[in-house]
C-alpha cells in the first residue's frame, strides 16, 4: 500500500493539530498547515512537514498544494479543519467581518478543494473531510453568522459529494459538538466586542453564561481526531459523523420535536430571553 499523504489546514491546535498527531502515529505522511507555523513546531518535531498557509490567500494555496504534489505527487486526504466563529448579533456584525467569516469558513475551504481535487481524480481516489458543527444543523442567537457559513458547508459538502463519487473521492462531514479548544474563547471575544454595548448586551451576557456551563461537557479533541482518521480508513465511510455523545443527543432531540418546540426549548434552557 502506497503511503498515504494528507493536509489538514488549522492544524495549530484543537482538533487539526490532534488529527495530524493521530495521522502520524498510524504512519501518514502529514502537511500541517496554518497561518504561521510557530505553534506547530512541536508537530514538526513528530515528523509532520509543516507550512505556512492562509486558506483564503488563493497563491499561497496553490503554493502549497503544488509543493506537496512535487515532493509527494498525491494527496489522499484533504481535511478542512480552519475555522473560527464570529459571534455576535447579527444586527450588530459588519457586512466586512460577515464577508470574512465566510472567506474562512467557506470560500477558502472551497478554494482549496478546487485545488486539490485535479490531484485526487487523476489518482481516482481520496477522501475530502470537512469539519463542521452540530451548529451547522441547528442554531442559537448570537451565532448567525457562524451558523450560516457552517449551513452553506453542509450544502456544498452535500452536492460535492455526489458530483465526485465517480472518480473514485469521497466527501465526508464532521459535526462535532463542545470541544476542548479556543474556539468558545474566541466566539465570546467577538460576540462581546460586537454586542456588549449594544441592544443584545442582555444576550451576550446569557451566551457567555451558556458557554461558561458547557465547559463541563466538553471533551478533549483526541476523541474528534479518532474519528477523523476512523473515516479516512473505511472503505465505506458514513455521510456525516457526529461526536461526542452529548452532540448525537441533541440532534436526536432536535428530529424529535418540532421546530417552534425547538425554540422553546432553547429558550427556556439556555435562558436567551429576558
Amino acid at each position: 500500500m502506497k503511503e498515504k499523504i494528507v493536509l489538514i489546514t488549522g492544524a495549530y491546535s484543537g482538533i487539526g493539530k490532534a488529527s495530524a498527531l493521530l495521522f502520524l502515529k498510524k504512519g501518514y505522511t502529514v502537511y500541517a498547515t496554518a497561518p504561521s507555523t510557530i505553534a506547530m513546531i512541536d508537530l514538526e518535531k513528530k515528523g509532520a512537514r509543516i507550512l505556512q498557509m492562509d486558506v483564503t490567500n488563493s497563491e499561497n494555496c496553490r503554493q502549497v498544494v503544488n509543493r506537496i504534489y512535487k515532493e509527494s505527487k498525491r494527496i489522499d486526504i484533504l481535511v478542512n479543519n480552519a475555522g473560527f466563529g464570529l459571534y455576535g448579533a447579527i444586527e450588530d456584525v459588519s457586512p466586512e467581518d460577515a464577508r470574512q467569516q465566510f472567506e474562512v469558513n467557506l470560500f477558502g475551504l472551497v478554494q482549496l478543494t478546487q485545488m486539490v481535487l485535479p490531484i485526487m481524480r487523476a489518482n481516482c481516489e481520496g477522501k475530502i473531510i470537512n469539519i463542521s458543527s452540530i451548529l451547522g444543523r441547528m442554531t442559537l442567537p448570537m451565532g448567525g453568522w457562524y451558523h450560516a457559513s457552517k449551513y452553506a458547508l453542509e450544502g456544498i459538502s452535500d452536492c460535492l459529494r455526489q458530483e465526485v463519487k465517480s472518480f473514485g473521492i469521497k466527501v465526508i462531514l464532521i459535526n462535532p459538538g463542545v470541544i476542548e479548544s479556543d474556539w468558545a474563547n474566541i466566539a465570546l471575544s467577538k460576540a462581546k466586542e460586537n454586542s456588549k454595548n449594544s441592544v443584545y448586551g442582555t444576550m451576550t451576557i446569557q451566551l457567555e453564561n451558556l458557554l461558561i456551563k458547557s465547559r463541563k461537557i466538553q471533551v478533549k479533541a483526541e476523541k474528534a481526531a479518532e474519528v477523523i482518521v476512523k473515516a479516512s480508513l473505511s472503505n465505506n465511510p458514513k455521510i456525516r459523523y457526529i461526536v461526542p455523545t452529548h452532540a448525537k443527543l441533541i440532534w436526536f432531540l432536535r428530529k424529535l420535536i418540532s421546530e417552534k418546540s425547538f425554540d422553546y426549548f432553547k429558550e427556556k434552557l439556555f435562558k436567551f430571553h429576558s
